[in-house]
């Protein structure tokens, strides 16, 4: 009898495709909100308009990520879901306790509120897959 490994079930079907979708959704958001504000008033709150452009990167690497569904798609977006995770939670944080550090909002302000909280639910949402993911079930 021989024995095989666990196969890893790919991250791009069934409901990571919403996912991705998703994240390319709030990549095309927080890509045009930091560019216009970059563009037009960069100078009056520029690390407010920085993380969003970082937020609006990572987002466009875990789509990237998921959507590859390989080893090495499977860790670029293991990681961009474990940063974003810890942005936001940090950013809310920072954002509700000393609201003069980010004198405008950014995706990650308290906690994603102006999305809807989708920016805390994300990460979350995307850690879950890649762990109901990793292993066929057979």
């Amino acid at each position: 009898m021989v024995e095989t490994q666990p196969v890893r079930r790919r991250t791009n079907t069934g409901p990571g495709r919403l996912l991705i979708a998703v994240y390319l959704l709030f990549a095309i958001a927080a890509t045009s909100r930091a560019g216009l504000q970059i563009a037009t008033k960069f100078d009056e709150a520029p690390v407010a308009y920085l993380l969003s452009a970082l937020a609006a990167l990572i987002y466009i690497v875990a789509a990237v990520g998921l959507a590859r569904a390989g080893h090495t798609g499977r860790r670029v977006a293991l990681a961009c879901c474990s940063v974003e995770l810890v942005g936001v939670v940090a950013v809310g944080i920072l954002s509700l306790v000393d609201k003069d550090l980010f004198p405008d909002e950014t995706v990650w302000s308290q906690f994603g509120s102006g999305y809807g909280y989708i920016p805390l639910v994300l990460p979350v949402l995307g850690l879950i897959w890649l762990w109901r993911t990793r292993r066929d079930p057979a």
